[in-house]
């Protein structure tokens, strides 16, 4: 098949059994490889959802200026979207963004906005948003893509849920996945619960984030967790919450690519610590499903950089 466009590429990702990495008797873990759509991340399909929606109902027109607060990989994925339509696009990003994930945005004809003040939670998230809002009243015909708060964001993740339960080869028991807005795993989840109904939602949080009403700390990673708590989060919809330091995150990234050859991004290893968490406690049988967000080269100068490993050793020890 030859596709009209890369847009049509989002979408139909591959699912891999983690035996190597997890080799636990009567369990299973699987993997839905999202880092290979072509954009490079999950965010892909939320991003053409949104904007084709938007076209489709008017909501966005031709001459639309789209702008939203993101920290990489939505910011990747609307820029390469927007390439195709046709349409601007500006980011609001802040210093942790990666470096790598700055120069493909900028490679893809985002225009880049750059906030430096941090907000009262220590992060920069509030600043963004305020940010948003200044250049909604500057720029003509802008729309805000809103995240956090956009029901599409879920709705994409719930139409993308169809094809993975087409390739399972039986039930699934246990969901485990990374939330920021929370898009993914709800999305991904209330598609799953119609088909599984005894499926239980673990969410992956990041030390430091506020979501599910733990204490602010200071964050290294982008793409997991939040300083504020995302409209669209519904805690009675999530069984369970882990929270997973940076330094957890980068030794599951290490770990995914010496057992399994997989080079995935912080939020991957994130859900991999996760699991070797929670994975010894569970009933024998268990058939565990994860999503790999993201891909590695992002992150090259964050949890791959041995320089960047060293600053945890000692809050490790």
């Amino acid at each position: 098949m030859i596709y009209s466009s890369i847009l049509d590429c989002i979408g139909r990702t591959p699912l891999v059994y983690l035996n190597r990495l997890f080799s636990e008797r009567d369990k299973e873990v699987i993997a839905r490889l999202e880092f290979l759509n072509p954009g490079g991340s999950v965010k892909d399909r939320p991003a053409k959802y949104i904007v084709e929606k938007g076209l489709k109902t008017g909501t966005i027109g031709l001459g639309s200026h789209l702008i939203e607060s993101t920290s990489g990989n939505l910011g990747i994925a609307l820029a390469m979207v927007c390439r195709v339509y046709g349409l601007t696009f500006t980011s609001v990003v802040d210093p942790k963004i990666s470096k790598t994930n700055l120069k493909i945005l900028k490679a893809l004809g985002a225009n880049i906005d750059m906030v430096e003040e941090r907000d009262d939670q220590g992060g920069y998230l509030k600043t963004r948003i305020r940010r948003v809002h200044e250049l909604m009243e500057t720029i003509p015909n802008s729309v805000w893509i809103r995240q956090y708060a956009n029901e599409l964001n879920w709705k994409a993740h719930y139409i993308g849920a169809d094809e993975l339960i087409h390739k399972l080869d039986g039930p699934i028991d246990f969901l485990f996945a990374a939330v920021s807005t929370t898009g993914t795993i709800h999305g991904v989840g209330r598609r799953m619960k119609n088909q599984f109904p005894h499926l239980k939602i673990v969410a992956v949080d990041a030390v430091g984030s506020v979501i599910f009403g733990h204490p602010p700390k200071n964050r290294e990673l982008p793409g997991i967790g939040a300083t504020r708590v995302p409209e669209l989060c519904c805690p009675e919809e999530i069984d369970e919450v882990i929270h997973i330091s940076d330094y957890e995150s980068a030794k599951g990234c290490r770990e995914l690519v010496e057992k399994e050859g997989i080079f995935a991004g912080g939020s991957s290893g994130a859900v991999i610590s996760a699991i070797q968490k929670k994975l010894p406690t569970l009933p024998n049988g268990s058939r565990v499903l994860t999503l790999l967000p993201d891909r590695g080269d992002r992150y090259l100068d964050l949890v791959y950089s041995d320089e960047w490993m060293m600053k945890f050793l000692e809050e490790v020890k």
